[in-house]
Formats: structure tokens, C-alpha cells, sequence
């Protein structure tokens, strides 16, 4: 089933089937871990799709392809990346402790987001609660309908989503726009001459990609690209909440520069990286980078020839387009968590499947638009979304997730993971799951603190901040 759904996922970037794709997909179906939804199935057809374009980007560099193998199991395992990092043998805190399901008076749930300060400031303030705590914040809760609530959240730019059913988000005005959108596009955004790739000895070698994202989805993106050889600059301004210890999952094989686009010499900064990057890929709402200057069509303007890929939550379409969300919260409103438990009762997936899996297709998306600028020129955008992967996956149908097991066995989960040495200490993580016979994908270097490097591009003296 993977490969065929690997080459379904091409197929949307325009990208046929050739007679020398060498893609194997093993390891055992769904369950693998408790859920009904076929998790390994979608993680190993994302990135049985990632390994094939990354072997299209070699055979343009050197005339043959590779050979690209990809295990269930390990791709299942890859969905909950973060929860496998250890820090000097220690498990990072991720969760904050107000995260999660809270009843309402109406008899249904809402799944609040805290993870970031300022989204528990907001969450306590506009529920109500008279305290800083879980129990403050369920009192407070329970006096609120569901869809008020929800509303509530919205309006006050926090984050988080009524349970729904199924049945309910596909009646949904978002979930109706959605459902006409594909799992992932592309569309050409400006005219430039055919561009081959720099020499160098891995399938991304010389490709210089500006990483504009948080949390997991879009730093995932950079990961795989960093993890194939791309220089890969992750910029994040200072006043802007992060979860370190989501470096510690993300982070491995880049650079880390502080840039801030409130400050007039941040914007030349930014313009300046793009005017030598590939690729730029932000993680923001639609319109965020837009309001800085920064649309895909003014920075195909700076950088003939640019990919720019666009990761968000809700879609780049429909009602909810400009609306805050995370993978918990788009598992609530499009009635996956329901399914995964009940709507009286109801639970999130094991995985973060549709943070990894549109990070996964980000990464992807980059590279098929890279081998469009190879082969005929032009600047590219790339667009996925969070709710976009929440309905492909529940597309693949489901299964009984009752033989799924809480983890994986210890001896097969240590074949998974690695470890590295860098200035966040002494990481335990999970290796790159694509497997390559020609250019195995390996970090060139530690993960890093957010702004530990300089905003340049390697072997070139401008662009400093």
C-alpha cells in the first residue's frame, strides 16, 4: 500500500512514476502503536514520497537514482520523535500541565493549548478562572457552552478547539473549504532561468534554505533537509516564544541566528539571506510574513528563482484560515481525537502525526520545486497545513488499535536511536528513518541554542546582523 500511496503524493507535485524508482517500504502495518488510525501507513508513504525526491535531486546531480528503503515501524516511531530525546539522560519537560481537555456545561470538550506563557495567560483570562491552576481553569470551563468557548479562544488569538465528530468538522464550513483542497500543491509564483544545483557530494549540497518556522511541523521540514546536506539557517526572533527543548528533536544538522523583523535593520538582514538562499520556508499564519514584507511573490522578487513553502495550521482557505492551531488542536476539531477515544471521553493520538507528517511534505515539496527550477525554471510555492494532513489521514480509513502496543520494545527502539555531543549537551535522539544506498542521510553537526550562529550563509561575509 505505502509505495503506491508514496507515488500518489508525487503525482500532486506533477511528478509521474519512473521505471527506475527503487523504493522499498518494510516492516509490519497498523497498529503499531494504540491508535485506529493507520499512522504508519501515512508516516511511511510521506517519506517513501521525501526519499524518492531526494534521489530525483541525485539523479540530476549525477545521472543515476538511488535506492530509497523506508521501515513502518520506524516511521510510526518518527511521529512522536520528541517524546524519544533524552538531555544528559534526563526526559525535557514539553507539556505544561494546563494543557488538555477541559468539559463545558453543555456536555462537550474543549482542548486548550498552554504550552507557550502567553497562551495560558490568555486561556486563564478569558475562561475565567480564578486561579492559576488546572482546577481553577476546569471550574471556569464548565460554565462556558463548547462552541462559545472555542469562539472565545479564537477571538482572543489564544489557541484551542471544540471535540467534534467526524460527521460534525465535514459539515463545518473549514471542514467542507478543506475537503476540496489536496493533501499538498504547488504553483508557480515567478518566471527565472533554469538553475542547475552547485557541485558537492550530497543530494543537497550548496542548497542554502532559510528556515522561518517553530514548534515541530516546520522545523521538521528543515531537519530532513538538513539531514540530506542542505545549509539550513533557522531564524527566530528573541521576543518570540520557543520550546527549547524541542531543539533538542528539530534542531540537529543546523544553524540557529537571532533576527528580528520589528527592527528595520532585521528586515535588511532577512533580504539579504534571501538574496543567496533556495529556499524559504515560514511556519507562520497566512499573511503573517506577508504584513513584514515578506509574501511569496516579494520574495520570489528578491530571489528570482526562489522555493518557498508555506506550512500553517488550518489551510490556506476557508474561514478558519488565519486561526492559531497546533497538532492536539486540529486532532480535536476534525474529529480525530473523538475517534481515538469517544466525544464523551475523548483522547489525543500517541503521535504528533500531522506536525511531523506536514513537515515531512514541506520538506518534500522544497525539494520537487528545486528539481522544477533544475529542469525548467521558475520560482515555486509549496502549501501544506495541518488540517490538510488530518483529512488525508483520516482518508486511509482505520483499523482496530487495540493490538497497538504504548511503545516500541526497548532492543528495537535502541536500533532507532542515536546520540550526539553539542552545546545543548549530551542528546539521545532518533536517527533519520529514510535509508539511502549512495549518500546516507546523517546531522553534519550538533543541534544549537537558538541564536548561536551569525545570520550568514556559510563561506559568505555579508549578511550579518
Amino acid at each position: 500500500m505505502n509505495e503506491m500511496l508514496s507515488h500518489d503524493i508525487l503525482a500532486l507535485l506533477g511528478r509521474r512514476r519512473r521505471a527506475d524508482d527503487r523504493l522499498t517500504i518494510t516492516g509490519g502495518g497498523d497498529p503499531v502503536f494504540r491508535t485506529p488510525w493507520r499512522i504508519a501507513e501515512a508516516g511511511a508513504a510521506a517519506l517513501g514520497a521525501v526519499g524518492l525526491a531526494v534521489s530525483d535531486l541525485w539523479r540530476l546531480r549525477t545521472g543515476k537514482p538511488q535506492a530509497v528503503s523506508v521501515d513502518r515501524r520506524a516511521s510510526a516511531a518518527s511521529l512522536r520523535s520528541n517524546t524519544y530525546v533524552r538531555r544528559n539522560g534526563e526526559k525535557p519537560v514539553s507539556w505544561d500541565p494546563l494543557t488538555g481537555h477541559y468539559p463545558t456545561r453543555d456536555g462537550r470538550h474543549v482542548f486548550i493549548h498552554t504550552n507557550h506563557a502567553h497562551h495560558r495567560a490568555g486561556a486563564l483570562r478569558i475562561a475565567g478562572a480564578a486561579a492559576d491552576s488546572r482546577e481553577a481553569l476546569a471550574a471556569a470551563v464548565a460554565k462556558w457552552d463548547g462552541l462559545a468557548l472555542e469562539e472565545a479562544i479564537a477571538a482572543g488569538n489564544c489557541v484551542g478547539g471544540l471535540t467534534r465528530s467526524r460527521d460534525e468538522w465535514m459539515a463545518h464550513p473549514h471542514g467542507v473549504a478543506i475537503a476540496r483542497l489536496p493533501l499538498i500543491d504547488i504553483v508557480k509564483i515567478g518566471e527565472a532561468s533554469a538553475r542547475p544545483l552547485s557541485r558537492g557530494d550530497r543530494p543537497l549540497s550548496g542548497v542554502r534554505a532559510l528556515d522561518l518556522t517553530r514548534v515541530l511541523a516546520g522545523p521538521t521540514s528543515g531537519r530532513v533537509l538538513a539531514e540530506n546536506g542542505a545549509d539550513v539557517l533557522h531564524i527566530v526572533a528573541p521576543h518570540l516564544p520557543y520550546q527549547t527543548e524541542l531543539l533538542m528533536d528539530t534542531g540537529h544538522g543546523k544553524r540557529c541566528a537571532w533576527v528580528d523583523l520589528r527592527e528595520p535593520s532585521g528586515v535588511e538582514t532577512l533580504k539579504g539571506l534571501i538574496g543567496d538562499a533556495d529556499i524559504f520556508t515560514q511556519g507562520y499564519r497566512p499573511g503573517t510574513i506577508a504584513a513584514r514584507g515578506f509574501s511569496p511573490e516579494q520574495v520570489a522578487a528578491l530571489r528570482p528563482g526562489i522555493v518557498c513553502v508555506s506550512i500553517c495550521a488550518y489551510g490556506h482557505e476557508g474561514p478558519w484560515a488565519a486561526r492559531r492551531g497546533f497538532d492536539s488542536i486540529v486532532q480535536n476539531v476534525t474529529g480525530l481525537a473523538a475517534t481515538q477515544g469517544s466525544l464523551a471521553a475523548p483522547r489525543n493520538l500517541p503521535v504528533q502525526a500531522l506536525d511531523y507528517i506536514a513537515g515531512y511534505l514541506g520538506a518534500l515539496g522544497a525539494m520537487a520545486a528545486l528539481a522544477r527550477r533544475i529542469e525548467q525554471g521558475g520560482a515555486w510555492l509549496v502549501r501544506v497545513s495541518l488540517v490538510q494532513v488530518a483529512h488525508w489521514l483520516a482518508s486511509l480509513g482505520t483499523v482496530d488499535g487495540s493490538a497497538g502496543v504504548a511503545d516500541l520494545p526497548e532492543q528495537e527502539l535502541a536500533g532507532l536511536l542515536m546520540e550526539s555531543d553539542g552545546p545543548l549537551g549530551r542528546l539521545r535522539h532518533l536517527k533519520p528513518v529514510i535509508q539511502f544506498s549512495d549518500t546516507p542521510a546523517f546531522y553534519a553537526k550538533p543541534a544549537e541554542p537558538l541564536g548561536s550562529s551569525p545570520a550568514r550563509w556559510l563561506g559568505l561575509a555579508n549578511n550579518v546582523s
